[in-house]
């Protein structure tokens, strides 16, 4: 699995495995990205909402792994909505990881997380913070640039008025939560599109349906959950720190059939994400 990768629109490859980072800290994020990449992984996915950044940088210098070899993404936060903002943070993200240059820089959500999906859309900004992508782009300090959380008319506003398209639209979708309609209008414009949670936080795990499937390929729900985005052409990046569940996640040698692929896309929406239902990343909002 760790060979397999996908090709963004200006060429460079991204494999489809990666390793999410999100709600650890320095230290047990820079030991979840050593132990990852001595397991095979070379993707890894970062914030700086995530407040792991340094952490990820350590692990990347003293891995033992060659820097081109690995592939980060890392997030713009969300409340940057200027030019000069998002052009700081870039430098911010650098410095912090202890890196030359970003793989793949995304904006992490259209507006600011405590006005998530509210009214203002902040089109206007995320223009500007667009062109402090393409600028960043440009000069070689990210080698790909795309977007995360955006809807189809929050991307139509950046393909509006952009210079360079965005390559990459990082969203929630999971079994029992697959957004088709806009799954399928980023791919017709070129841009990939990874899940994030892809095993819905673990909220999956026990569900009687999805688990007959499992049984049906011999794999757990984890290991079927991240083998049916991956059918779906998006890349998956499941958090962990557990080296057993990284190996785990990363056997996927088996393929699903075309009409248990259709029934998982259909399966009952999950309402509830346990004590993660109102982090930002899901939606809800700052308390």
């Amino acid at each position: 699995m760790f060979n397999e990768t996908f090709k963004l629109s200006n060429d460079v490859e991204i494999p489809k495995l990666g390793l999410g980072t999100w709600l650890l800290d320095d230290a047990q994020a820079a030991q979840a990205v050593r132990d990852a990449v001595s397991i095979g992984y070379r993707h890894i996915d970062t914030a700086q909402a995530y407040k792991n950044e340094a952490g990820v940088g350590e692990a990347i210098r003293s891995c033992g792994v060659a820097r081109e070899e690995l592939f980060i993404t890392t997030k713009v936060v969300a409340e940057a909505k200027t030019y000069n903002a998002a052009a700081q943070s870039i430098d911010e993200s650098l410095a912090k990881m202890g890196l030359d240059y970003i793989d793949l820089l995304i904006i992490h959500s259209p507006q600011p997380w405590v006005e998530f999906r509210d009214e203002n859309r902040y089109f206007e900004e995320n223009k500007e913070v667009w062109k402090a992508m393409e600028d960043a782009y440009k000069t070689g300090k990210v080698k790909a640039i795309g977007l995360s959380n955006f809807l189809q008319d929050d991307i139509e506003n950046i393909l509006a008025s952009c210079e360079i398209k965005p390559m990459v639209n990082q969203i929630l979708a999971h079994v029992s939560n697959t957004p088709i309609e806009l799954i399928e209008f980023c791919q017709k414009n070129d841009i990939l599109v990874e899940a994030y949670s892809p095993i819905a936080h673990g909220a999956i795990l026990d569900h009687a349906e999805v688990k007959i499937i499992a049984d049906k390929y011999e794999v757990s729900v984890a290991q079927l959950c991240l083998r049916y985005a991956i059918q779906l052409g998006l890349v998956v990046i499941p958090k962990t720190a557990n080296p057993d569940h990284m190996r785990n996640n990363a056997e996927l040698d088996f393929a699903i059939s075309d009409a248990d692929m259709e029934t998982l896309k259909n399966v009952e929406h999950i309402q509830d994400y346990g004590e993660h239902s109102f982090f930002p990343v899901f939606g809800g909002k700052l308390k």
